[in-house]
Parts: C-alpha cells; sequence; structure tokens
C-alpha cells in the first residue's frame, strides 16, 4: 500500500501480524530476500533491454552502467517480476538504460508523481484552499442563529479539529462574531466536490484503514482515528481499547479477552463499510505489548459536523439541532449555495507546496486525492471529455486525471495507452510507464515549480519514506517510492560523482513470493550514484 509516516507503518505492519482480518494484510505483504541459487531451472529468460539500439546512449561509460543494470536484474532473485527500468540524464536527455521503459505498469504511490506535478505547474506553489461558515442571516440580538449552520467545505487536506486556522478557530470567530447559540442544526456540506466517493480501482478491504480514508471536500483530521489495543491487568477480562478522542460518532464494540502471557495474539478489527459500527475481537496475553490501528471515519461530511458541534459547545456557543451532512447527490431543492448565504468565519489551508511536500514525503492517499479533485474543479474546463454533454455531470475526479493527461501531452509526453485512474496510485487500476514517469520529472524540472516539487520528494537515508533506504547514498537521491501487494516503485533524482544528474523510474510489478523488490531497486539507484560499484545482488 502505498506508504504515509514511516512511525505509523511500523505500527500497522504490527497490526498486520497480529491480526486475524485479512484486511490487515491487504497491501501489507512482507517480501523477504531468496538466494539466487534458489531460483526455478523453468524461470523464463531475462528480458533484454527494450529500448532501440539507436535511443539509447552508446558512450563508453553509459554502456557500462546499462551492463551494469542488466547484470544486477539478471542475477536477480525477482526474474519471474515484471521490471520496467528508465534512466535518462538531466544535462543533454540522453537515455542511458531502458528495459520495458514504454510498457505499461502499476505504479503504486509513484501515481502522486502525476498528481503533485501537475497541480504545482497548474495551480501555483501558493494556492490555497479555504473553509467557510455560512447562515442565512445574522445572529438576532441575543446572538442566536435561528437556522441552520453550514460548515462548507473547498477540498482543505489539512484542517484540523484544533489549534490555529481549526474547527476551534471557527468557532472562535463565530463568538466573536456575536454568535451564541444557533437555533438548528450543523450541516457539514461536501457538495464542493462531484464525483466517486472513492477512487475507482480501490479494494473493499483498504477502505476500513486511514490509507483508504474517502476524500470529502469537508475533510478533518485526515478523517481518521488511531485505536490504542493493549491488554487488561486481569486473566479473563476484556482487553484495553481506546480511541485517540473521546466520541460517540463510532460505535465501539469489545469482544476481545485477556489469556496468559504464553498465548498467542489473535486481534481483528472491523469497521462497517456503510455504518459508524466499530468491532473488535480476539486475544491478548497479559503484559503483551499495545499496539495502535489507523482507522477511516465514514461519512466524513458527518464526523466534522459532529466535530464541528463540539467545538461550538466547548466555547460556550448552544446548539439546539443535530450534526447532519450534505454532498452533491441532493436533490435540487436541498442544494446549498454559497453566494446567497452569509459567510460568518473562514479560515485557509497551508499553501499548496505545503500540502504537496507533506503529501510525497509521507505519501499521503488522502491528501494526493484532494489535490486531484482540486484539479479537475480548478482546471476540468481545460481538458473537457470528447462529449460535451458528459462535462456538466463529470465528476471532479474524473476531470482531474483528464487535467493529469493534458499536462502530459502539453509538455510532449504522449498520455495515449496511460490509466490514470485515481490521485495516489492506491487504484489496482492505474497503469503507467517507467518512461512517461521519468520525462515528467524532466519536464516539471523546466517549471518555476521546480524547487517545490524536488523539495516534496523523500531524501535517501535521512526523510519520509527514504529515511531508512539508500544510507549510502543519503542525500544524493530524492525520490518518491512506491508500495502496493506485489508491487514496488521508486522514481526521482540521482546525482552521480561527477554532479550530473540522472532522471530514473523504476517499476517492478508481480513480485510474489518471499522476495525483496527494494533491495534490487536500491542497488540499481545504488549503480546511478557510484557507477564503479559492480556488486552483485545476494
Amino acid at each position: 500500500m502505498p506508504e504515509r509516516k514511516t512511525t505509523r507503518y511500523l505500527l500497522l505492519s504490527l497490526v498486520a501480524l497480529v491480526c486475524v482480518l485479512a484486511p490487515l494484510f491487504i497491501g501489507q505483504a512482507g517480501f523477504q530476500s531468496r538466494d539466487k541459487s534458489a531460483r526455478s531451472a523453468s524461470s523464463p529468460p531475462p528480458s533484454k533491454t527494450t529500448a532501440l539500439p539507436d535511443s539509447v546512449s552508446k558512450q563508453p561509460g553509459d554502456k557500462e552502467l546499462a551492463r551494469k543494470i542488466d547484470r544486477v536484474l539478471d542475477e536477480s532473485d525477482l526474474t519471474k517480476a515484471r521490471w520496467g527500468v528508465f534512466v535518462m540524464a538531466m544535462k543533454d536527455g540522453r537515455v542511458l538504460y531502458s528495459r520495458d521503459g514504454d510498457k505499461l505498469f502499476t505504479p503504486a504511490s509513484n501515481m502522486k508523481i502525476y498528481t503533485t506535478v501537475a497541480a504545482l505547474d497548474l495551480l501555483g506553489t501558493e494556492y490555497r484552499w479555504s473553509t467557510s461558515v455560512y447562515a442565512d442571516k445574522q445572529p438576532d440580538a441575543g446572538g442566536v442563529i435561528d437556522g441552520n449552520l453550514t460548515l462548507f467545505g473547498r477540498g482543505a487536506p489539512d484542517l484540523k479539529s484544533y489549534g490555529k486556522n481549526g474547527l476551534a478557530s471557527l468557532a472562535e470567530q463565530l463568538y466573536q462574531h456575536g454568535v451564541r447559540g444557533v437555533s438548528g442544526h450543523i450541516i457539514g456540506d461536501e457538495s464542493y466536490f462531484r464525483g466517486e466517493l472513492y477512487g475507482l480501482g480501490w479494494q473493499w478491504n483498504d477502505l476500513q484503514w486511514y490509507f483508504g480514508a474517502e476524500p470529502s471536500a469537508l475533510t478533518v483530521d485526515e478523517n481518521s482515528l488511531e485505536l490504542k489495543i493493549a491488554p487488561a491487568d486481569k486473566v479473563g477480562t476484556a482487553a484495553t481499547l481506546t480511541l485517540n478522542r473521546e466520541t460517540n460518532y463510532l460505535h465501539l464494540t469489545n469482544n476481545t479477552t485477556t489469556l496468559a502471557r504464553d498465548a498467542q495474539t489473535t486481534i481483528g478489527i472491523n469497521r462497517g463499510l456503510s455504518d459508524s459500527e466499530l468491532r473488535v475481537w480476539g486475544a491478548f496475553p497479559i503484559g503483551g505489548r499495545s499496539f495502535t490501528a489507523y482507522l477511516s471515519v465514514p461519512n466524513p461530511a458527518l464526523w466534522a459536523a459532529s466535530l464541528f458541534k463540539e467545538a461550538l459547545i466547548a466555547r460556550g456557543i448552544k446548539v439546539g439541532g443535530e450534526a447532519r451532512s450534505r454532498d452533491f447527490r441532493v436533490v435540487e431543492s436541498e442544494k446549498f449555495d454559497p453566494q446567497k448565504a452569509i459567510e460568518l468565519a473562514q479560515t485557509s489551508s497551508g499553501t499548496l507546496s505545503e500540502i504537496v511536500r507533506r503529501t510525497n514525503k509521507e505519501s499521503n492517499n488522502l491528501y494526493a486525492e484532494l489535490i486531484l479533485r482540486t484539479l479537475g474543479k480548478e482546471r476540468g474546463s481545460s481538458a473537457p471529455d470528447p462529449d460535451p454533454r458528459k462535462n456538466q455531470e463529470r465528476g471532479n475526479d474524473e476531470a482531474g486525471t483528464a487535467v493529469v493527461k493534458a499536462w502530459l501531452d502539453h509538455n510532449g509526453i504522449p498520455s495515449d495507452g496511460l490509466e490514470i485512474r485515481d490521485g495516489s496510485g492506491l487504484s489496482r487500476l492505474d497503469l503507467v510507464t517507467p518512461e512517461a514517469t521519468a520525462r515528467m520529472l524532466v519536464a516539471i524540472a523546466g517549471t518555476s515549480a521546480a524547487t517545490a516539487f524536488r523539495d516534496s520528494l523523500p531524501i535517501a537515508g535521512r526523510d519520509g519514506t527514504l529515511s531508512g533506504r539508500l544510507v549510502s547514498s543519503a542525500g544524493r537521491v530524492v525520490a518518491k517510492t512506491g508500495t502496493l501487494t506485489y508491487t514496488h516503485s521508486l522514481s526521482g533524482y540521482a546525482t552521480g560523482p561527477d554532479g550530473d544528474v540522472l532522471v530514473f523510474s523504476i517499476f517492478c510489478n508481480d513480485a510474489t513470493g518471499h522476495h525483496n523488490p527494494t533491495r534490487v531497486i536500491d542497488q540499481i539507484v545504488g549503480l546511478l550514484v557510484r557507477p564503479e560499484d559492480q556488486s552483485s545482488p545476494k
């Protein structure tokens, strides 16, 4: 699965080890290296470099580098997997290496490169999202709003329930405006975006986890909760379950039991796909180590309205009604028009460059999906559907993918044949090529957004999802990682010993069994940084 914070992945991996529920293992399959001598004699012969002979550099140094990359791939224990590799020089554009560089591969989180590159260039690094609070009328003499209060989202990825520029800040603005009560309901409105609730090609058993959170125009606290699970102090009693915030939004059922110290941990977790029921079951040994599961919340707009109602009450504003939600699917008579309402409070997000930095460093799926839908909302008219009748009803997610493809075409990168179905890479339907990915990295380097994009990529051996990888190349490689079940990818920039920058894109699909594709990928990247290294995979 696409990555987020390293610490969260360690914790989620622990969940995968101890839980019996299959969804915990989706996208978490571990890959262990195996001695290359154990490869089956029936394995197909390794593929050869597929770029046309006259399209790959024939310079002696480049030919030697290509020979070494071939050796790494052909002598690895992953010859049954599909490999796509494309390497080119930033300075003069020569192609140093291509193995199936023009073939289609599932990119995993390398899809975020496409989303963030197009967004930075088209929306600008300083683009911000706003979230507003509306009422039909001003508060009366007693400070009471006679009617509903609408919390209207426009896709801000970083809106929090707390802190500066969060829901508590909006409640404070209302209080300073003289509001002391609301007679009606608190409505969380996510109708700014239209389209599919989730990305096309997402697996159902990804949706209960934070990395499969629903991308809503009204997103708060990344539409997720943390559930800590720990053993009780006495055998025979239920394990301790603690959510990171007190809330009645989820109904928690605890069917766990604490067993003796030598018992096996068998914890299962399930959040209903269409309800707020959260069930935890299984056994936990006394004295066992606690762990945290990161869960998505259903109906994010209703979640946001519930949190906002709590913030209002905490600030001393009475609320007579309930928390409710509204999206684009309501009947025409119930649709909300901000132009006909009174804005009483407003807050802004961080800049797009800041959001993209978190998106790529942490591999944040939700952020990428909200960026994609924003692209569709803001620039969808520049990439209309060939059938004009579809444009009015086209979802912002679909429009966003059309904008990304149009950006590719505009920059001389053919998009014909590419399948872009989401913004994050969680979809198993995404198909791109290593060559298109590498050339996209070259194209963004020639724009005013070049620095912002490069700074958003994880730095080898230092931060983000590369903090523990390519340590010997620390500071000389910046690249976007990608991981799904049977899929690994890495694309970015590598600085060689002479200071020249090489652009690379490496995809490994169909890597089944107990193998370690990242080890092979990192060895290839190591050759770009240190071409004198002639070591073979072990």
